[in-house]
C-alpha cells in the first residue's frame, strides 16, 4: 500500500498543480479576484503531498520492496542501509520525483512567507511556478512512474551502480537539485513580473533570496561532485570538462550572473530587463543540463541513459517552458524600462562588463558541450575536451577576475579609475611579480595566469573592508569578501594542481620502493579484503614525505557482484602542501602489480576555495534575511502604532 499511497499523493500533487495554475491566471482577472484566495494554500498543500510521495519511495527503498520496479532494478537486499536510501534518487525515476518535490516544497515555502511583492505579481508567479511544476508531473505519471508495480515480484534486486555506493551520493545530488529547482523560482519570479510589468526593485529583493540559495546549493554541489569524481573515479583529476559536468556548471555561471544583476536591480533600480532575461536564461541551463543527462544521447557515469521517447518528452518541455518564456520577454520587454543610468566606471559597469563575460564563457560552455551531439547526429565523431575549454573559456575568464577585484573598489553611479589608482597598485603589483617569478622558473602560460590573478585576488578581496571598523561590517559585504577569497584559493590551488602534479605508473612487486615527488613509496603486501556486497584486493603501502615517519594506504580493486562490476577505490593522504594519490591497478604476468601514484600540490584548495564561495553567498543570504526581517518588524510595529492611533 505504501507504492499505492505514494503514487496517489503525486496524482492529488499534479491535480492541485492544474487548480493553482487555473486560479492564479483567473484572480489575475476582475471576475475572477476571489480565486486569487486560494493560489497560496493550494500550493503548500501541494509541497506537503510531494514530501509526502517522496518519503513513501525511500520507505519502500528502505524496506527493499521487490514489488517495485525500481526499487528492484536499483537496490539489493544485501546493500548498506546508506546506499539503499541514497538509491532512492541514484536513478532517473527517483531523481526526477526528488526535483517534483523540491520544486513542489519551493512554492509552499514562497506562498507561506513572500509578502514584499504586490498580490497580483505574486499569484501570476505561483501560477507561472505551478505551470512549469505540471510538466514535470506529466513526465513521472505517463512517462517515469517511480511506484510501478512488479507481478511477480523479483527474487533479488539488481543493485545500484557501484561508482554511485558513496557517501558523497547522499550530498551531491540532492544539492545539485535545490540548486535547480531554486533557479525555477527565480524563473517564475521573472514570468509573474513579466506578466504583471512590475519589474522593480521590490521584485529583486523577492527574487534575491532564492537566487542566492541556488547559487549556494550548485557551488556546494559542483564542489562535492568534482571531488567525488576526482577520488571515485581514479584518474586523478577533478574536471574533465564532461557534458554531464558542463550540465552542472552553465546553470551556475548564469545563476552567478543573475545574482549580481538582481543585487544592482535591489539596491539601485538598473539592469531591469537584463535581471528578467537571466532569470530565463539561468533557468534554462538547468533544462537543458536536466534534458543533456536524462535523454540519453550521453554516456557518462554521471547521466541516467533513458529511451528516447522521455528525452523527446523533456525536450518538449524544455521547448515549452523556455519557449513560451522567451516569447513573454519579447512581447513585455519594451513595456520594461531602462531604470536608473550608471557611468561605465561605476560598480554597476564593473557588474555588467564581468555579466557580459559570464554569459560569454556561458556561451563557449555550451557551444563545446553540444557541438559534438551535433556534429554525431551529421555522421562525424568529433571529442571537444580541455585542449578547446580551457584556453577559450581563459580569453573571458582572465579580465572577468581582473574587474572582480577592481569593481568593489568603484562608486555606485559614477567614478573614476583614477581615485583608485592607489589602492589596486599592490594587488597589481604582487600579480606581475608572482607571474613573473613563476614563468621564469618555466611554468606553462595557463597556470601562470592562474597563480598570478590569485596572488592579486587574495590582496584585492580583503581591500573593500579598508578604513572600515570590522564589528561593524554588515554579512552582505562579508559574504562578498569571503567569496572573492573563496575564488583566489581554488584558483591557486588549480593553477599548483596543473603545473606541479607529478605522476608515475609502475609495476611493483611486494617489498620493493617508488618515489614520486617529495614522497618513498614501499609496497608492503596484497592481500584479499571482503564488504558487504564486494570483494577486494587490497594493497598496502608505506609512504614517507622525506623521510619522515611512514603512513599507511589502502587502495583497492573491488569486484561488485550485484551488478558485476570492477571499481578502483583510491588511497589519499593529505598534507597542508598537498595530496598522495595512489590506486591499485591488475597484476602483470611476472607477478608485479600495477600501481598509479600522484603527487598532488596544494589540490585541495580547490575544494576548501569552493566552500569558501559558498560561504561567502551563506553570509550574504543571512544578511539579505536579516535585514527584511528587521524591516518587517519596523513595518508592522508601526501599522500597530497606527492602529493603537486609531483607536
Amino acid at each position: 500500500m505504501i507504492a499505492e499511497f505514494g503514487l496517489a499523493a503525486l496524482w492529488l500533487a499534479a491535480a492541485l498543480a492544474a487548480l493553482q495554475l487555473l486560479a492564479g491566471a483567473l484572480g489575475l482577472t476582475a471576475r475572477g479576484a476571489e480565486l486569487g484566495q486560494i493560489v497560496r494554500p493550494l500550493a503548500v498543500v501541494q509541497g506537503v503531498l510531494t514530501l509526502l510521495s517522496f518519503l513513501a519511495l525511500m520507505v519502500l527503498f528502505w524496506q527493499t520492496d521487490l514489488s517495485v520496479k525500481l526499487v528492484a532494478m536499483n537496490s539489493h537486499s544485501a546493500k548498506p542501509l546508506l546506499y539503499k536510501l541514497a538509491g532512492t534518487w541514484g536513478n532517473h525515476e527517483g531523481s526526477m520525483l526528488l526535483w517534483v518535490m523540491v520544486m513542489g516544497l519551493a512554492g509552499s515555502f514562497v506562498a507561506l512567507v513572500e509578502r514584499r511583492m504586490p498580490e497580483p505579481t505574486m499569484l501570476a508567479t505561483l501560477a507561472g511556478q505551478a505551470f512549469v511544476s505540471l510538466g514535470f508531473y506529466a513526465f513521472l505519471l505517463f512517462s517515469s512512474n517511480p511506484f510501478e508495480r512488479l507481478n511477480p515480484a523479483a527474487p533479488e534486486g539488481q543493485g545500484l551502480n557501484p561508482l554511485l555506493q558513496d557517501p558523497g551520493l547522499a550530498f551531491h545530488p540532492p544539492t545539485l537539485y535545490i540548486g535547480y529547482v531554486g533557479l525555477s523560482v527565480a524563473f517564475s519570479f521573472a514570468i509573474g513580473a513579466l506578466v504583471t510589468r512590475e519589474v522593480g526593485p521590490a521584485f529583486a529583493r523577492a527574487m534575491r533570496p532564492w537566487v542566492l540559495g541556488s547559487w549556494i546549493f550548485l557551488t556546494l554541489g559542483i564542489v562535492a561532485g568534482s571531488y567525488w569524481a576526482y577520488y571515485e573515479l581514479g584518474w586523478g583529476g577533478w574536471w574533465f570538462w564532461d557534458p554531464v559536468e558542463n550540465a552542472s556548471l552553465m546553470p551556475w555561471l548564469a545563476a552567478t550572473a543573475l545574482l549580481h544583476s538582481v543585487s544592482v536591480l535591489a539596491a539601485r533600480n538598473a539592469l531591469r530587463a537584463w535581471t528578467v532575461m537571466l532569470g530565463v536564461v539561468a533557468f534554462s541551463m538547468s533544462m537543458v543540463g536536466t534534458f543533456l543527462v536524462r535523454s540519453g544521447i550521453l554516456t557518462s557515469v554521471h547521466a541516467f541513459a533513458v529511451d528516447p521517447e522521455r528525452g523527446s518528452f523533456i525536450l518538449a518541455l524544455l521547448l515549452i517552458n523556455i519557449g513560451g518564456a522567451l516569447a513573454l520577454f519579447g512581447l513585455r520587454a519594451g513595456t520594461v524600462t531602462e531604470g536608473e543610468r550608471f557611468a561605465l566606471t561605476s560598480r554597476e559597469g564593473a557588474l555588467v562588463f564581468n555579466n557580459v563575460l559570464l554569459s560569454a564563457t556561458l556561451g563557449i560552455v555550451l557551444l563545446g558541450t553540444l557541438y559534438p551531439l551535433l556534429a554525431e547526429a551529421l555522421g562525424a565523431q568529433v571529442s571537444v575536451g580541455p585542449p578547446y575549454f580551457n584556453p577559450m573559456s581563459a580569453v573571458f575568464v582572465v579580465p572577468m577576475l581582473v574587474v572582480m577585484g577592481i569593481g568593489p573598489l568603484l562608486r555606485w553611479r559614477r567614478d573614476s579609475l583614477a581615485r583608485v589608482r592607489w589602492s589596486v597598485i599592490v594587488p597589481l603589483a604582487l600579480m606581475l611579480l608572482t607571474g613573473a617569478a613563476f614563468a621564469l622558473k618555466g611554468v606553462a602560460v595557463l597556470p601562470v595566469l592562474g597563480m598570478a590573478l590569485a596572488a592579486g585576488l587574495v590582496v584585492a578581496s580583503l581591500l573593500p573592508l579598508r578604513g572600515r571598523k570590522l564589528r561593524q561590517v554588515k554579512l552582505p559585504l562579508w559574504g562578498m569578501v569571503v567569496a572573492h577569497f573563496g575564488v583566489a584559493v581554488a584558483l591557486f590551488g588549480m593553477a599548483c594542481d596543473s603545473a606541479y602534479t607529478t605522476e608515475k605508473l609502475v609495476a611493483l612487486r611486494e617489498g620493493e620502493t617508488v618515489a614520486v615527488g617529495p614522497w618513498q613509496i614501499d609496497l608492503v603486501a596484497i592481500e584479499p579484503v571482503a564488504g558487504p556486497n564486494w570483494t577486494a584486493l587490497q594493497a598496502t603501502l608505506s609512504a614517507r614525505y622525506d623521510g619522515g615517519s611512514a603512513v599507511k594506504l589502502q587502495p583497492q580493486a573491488r569486484s561488485f557482484w550485484t551488478p558485476p562490476q570492477q571499481t578502483s577505490e583510491s588511497a589519499l593522504e593529505t598534507r597542508w602542501n598537498g595530496q598522495l594519490y595512489a590506486v591499485l591497478g591488475e597484476r602483470a604476468e611476472d607477478g608485479r602489480w600495477q600501481l598509479r601514484l600522484w603527487w598532488k600540490p596544494f589540490v585541495t584548495l580547490i575544494w576548501y576555495g569552493g566552500v569558501l564561495i559558498a560561504l561567502g553567498g551563506l553570509l550574504a543570504l543571512l544578511g539579505r534575511v536579516a535585514s527584511d526581517l528587521r524591516r518587517f518588524i519596523a513595518r508592522d510595529k508601526i501599522a500597530y502604532r497606527k492602529s493603537r492611533q486609531g483607536r
